[in-house]
């Protein structure tokens, strides 16, 4: 062997010998636990009073999971999400009884373009409300319980961000696959994904929202379709219940104010119109004191059901991660309306046309 096939063969020897060199990957586990004791007044036809341990939001509902991504060069990254949901007064999981059910999707992210998931993940309409709505999934908050359970099996998305502009659709083949006993947001059991009707539960959402460093504004569409069996009333596939939002926001120094309109037609409703409007306000007293105070107004068009609820919370952070809090509701109904001050356990509604009020005291850890 020549001296120059023995260079070749020792550097091939070297090159298949040396380590390979993996993409940077990362993994994360983070959660919150919050929970709460909760006083609630007027409940059923005795006007009972109750005293209880929240089953699902305190300020924000209790989770954990696990976020991964790796590194595939170029601007390029896969991105994995596994979120489950729980109620820390039980221990038992949310979202239906999913093992999963805040969200499961695995997709692309890239620095040019955005981001494409596949799984059970958010639709449009939360990641458009987050900013604006300032309570989000309080205790007591928006009378709509839909937006704060925004998700979607079986579904694709995309949201790319390009300076303050932000775009993102989704859609899904068959929006909901879980359903309990008592038929809540989470759980609404239609699956979809039937050959022989393609409209079946399906789901789709857009948003477009505008930011700078000291306002913003969006607006989102949402739209579900019924199936055999499906709670709600949506019991066929040409029902549907749309929902659109226009929302903003304002930041000037320690104070924020938010407002939006969410108009909502369910063509399963007897009474398919709505409109709910809010407005809020968040005002840091100190770096470790909050004060946050919503209003919210529900009007069924062409009736007498209305609704009005009011809230105030306190938030005292003990540390960075750890707060303790106070939050006081009150809702007034007319017509035939009895939505529930409290979006903390089942069970708690005061009678048509009654009012309510709620207190709320607890501990969130976030880790």
């Amino acid at each position: 062997m020549s001296k120059l096939h023995l260079k070749v063969a020792v550097a091939a020897i070297a090159a298949l010998s040396a380590p390979i060199a993996w993409a940077q990957s990362s993994v994360t586990l983070y959660g919150i636990v919050d929970a709460g004791v909760e006083f609630l007044n007027k409940v059923g036809p005795q006007s009972s009073t109750v005293t209880r341990m929240l089953s699902i939001s305190g300020t924000v509902p209790s989770r954990w999971g696990v976020r991964g991504t790796e590194d595939l060069g170029g601007g390029l990254s896969t991105v994995v999400v596994l979120e489950s949901g729980f109620a820390p007064g039980t221990g038992v999981l949310n979202q239906g009884g999913r093992l999963f059910g805040r969200q499961a999707w695995v997709g692309l992210q890239s620095t040019a373009w955005g981001q494409i998931g596949l799984g059970r993940q958010y639709t449009m309409l939360l990641w458009a409300m987050l900013n604006t709505d300032l309570l989000g999934p309080n205790v007591y908050g928006l009378m709509d319980s839909y937006p704060a359970n925004a998700r979607a099996d079986n579904s694709i998305s995309y949201k790319g961000k390009f300076g303050g502009l932000t775009v993102g659709s989704t859609y899904s083949f068959g929006r909901d696959a879980t359903a309990v006993a008592v038929p809540n947001p989470s759980a609404t059991n239609c699956p979809g994904q039937n050959p022989a009707d393609s409209r079946q539960c399906r789901e789709w959402s857009a948003m477009v929202m505008y930011e700078t460093s000291w306002w913003g504004v969006n607006a989102a569409y949402d739209s579900l379709s019924g199936g055999p069996g499906a709670f709600a009333g949506l019991s066929r596939s040409n029902l549907r219940d749309d929902r659109a939002l226009l929302s903003g926001y304002v930041i000037a120094d320690s104070t924020k104010l938010g407002a939006g309109v969410l108009a909502r037609r369910n063509r399963a409703s007897a009474t398919p119109r709505s409109n709910q409007y809010y407005l809020g306000v968040s005002y840091d007293v100190r770096p470790d004191i909050n004060l946050t105070a919503e209003g919210y107004y529900l009007d069924y068009r062409h009736s007498d059901d209305k609704a009005w609820l009011g809230a105030v919370r306190a938030t005292y952070l003990l540390s960075k991660r750890t707060s303790v809090y106070l939050t006081a509701g009150y809702v007034e109904n007319s017509g035939q309306l009895n939505i529930s001050v409290s979006a903390g356990a089942p069970g708690g509604n005061p009678v048509a046309g009654g009012n309510q009020l709620g207190v709320t005291a607890g501990i969130k850890q976030i880790f």
